[in-house]
């Protein structure tokens, strides 16, 4: 069975956001950044998004 999510469709907290904010702003890449947050990827780089917040692409 597929890894399930148990914070499905959590709204985000402001601590959450402040600390996407600053790894963000460390050049962390998006799946450290999920992981710390204890987030998917995807809702990581949603939210990102909507809140206009740059993420490091790694290469």
């Amino acid at each position: 069975m597929a890894e399930k999510f148990e914070r499905h469709k959590q709204a985000w907290t402001p601590e959450e956001l402040d600390k996407l904010r600053r790894l963000a702003a460390k050049g962390m890449g998006l799946k450290a950044i999920a992981k710390a947050l204890t987030r998917s990827e995807e809702s990581t780089q949603a939210r990102a998004k909507q809140d206009g917040i740059k993420i490091a692409k790694l290469r």
